[in-house]
């Protein structure tokens, strides 16, 4: 039976980001999509214009059927927008834990229309992150994660990377692309493993949807069986080059860290 990658995220009428970047970014991967559409929006390029939440019951069942139906061996999670679904989808995720899932906590558009609202965030590592294989927060969603401000440097990052992975105990990807300098570090933090860094040249030119697109390249090596630090090495790499198209640049490296 051929592998799936269930999609749990908000639709996006721009098709900048949301569930059209992740169907593209699984397919690229050659593998199928199953979807659990959590939001559609009502979207430009530069503006949320209209969001309709789910019923939370509703995205369990959409869940549960795609289960049902199709060989599912990874999820990625995006948009979830309420508590109330944070925990329908956490009970799914819950029953089918032998499923890697991969959480990129949506907490605002690109253009800063609250995606979820602070009294959610409580379930989000409650209810959620407990059940996650890897979860891929920016600077500004870390220090949101954790109830604290926005990192002023690389070793508050992780600190703050290290806490939230303790106590959601999960692996958490800290993405630098709201950093500053010239080169552009994510840093992946496991329970007893050393961490191990991702550097590539901060690029100018900026794409929408990026934490869609690694989000859904990592759950994709995943579910072809690759560990959490190749998988994440390989849409690392995806990423970059997608980017790279746009802005001229090459080169990617990669190295452990203490």
């Amino acid at each position: 039976m051929t592998r799936h990658v269930l999609i749990v995220a908000g639709s996006d009428s721009s098709g900048g980001a949301g569930i059209a970047r992740d169907v593209e970014t699984v397919c690229a991967f050659e593998l199928r999509s199953c979807l659990a559409i959590t939001a559609v929006t009502v979207q430009t390029h530069g503006t949320v214009e209209r969001i309709e939440q789910m019923p939370p019951e509703l995205i369990a069942a959409q869940m549960r059927a795609a289960f049902a139906a199709n060989r599912v061996a990874a999820v990625k999670v995006g948009m979830m927008g309420t508590a109330a679904a944070i925990e329908a989808v956490g009970a799914v995720l819950a029953s089918n834990r032998q499923v890697p899932v991969v959480l990129d906590p949506v907490l605002a558009s690109t253009s800063g229309r609250v995606l979820l609202e602070d009294d959610a965030i409580a379930g989000l590592r409650r209810d959620l992150m407990p059940f996650c294989r890897l979860v891929t927060p920016n600077l500004v969603e870390l220090a949101r994660l954790n109830g604290s401000a926005p990192a002023p440097d690389e070793e508050t990052a992780l600190l703050q990377g290290e806490e939230l992975a303790r106590s959601v105990k999960a692996a958490v990807l800290v993405k630098g692309g709201h950093a500053r300098g010239a080169q552009a570090i994510d840093v992946l933090l496991q329970p007893n493993h050393p961490s191990v860094r991702f550097e590539a040249p901060r690029l100018q030119r900026g794409m929408r949807g990026t934490g869609c697109i690694l989000s859904s390249a990592i759950a994709s090596s995943l579910a072809l069986g690759a560990s959490l630090e190749a998988s994440v090495r390989s849409a690392k790499q995806y990423v970059f080059e997608k980017l790279r198209k746009d802005a001229g640049w090459i080169g990617l490296r990669e190295w452990r860290g203490a």
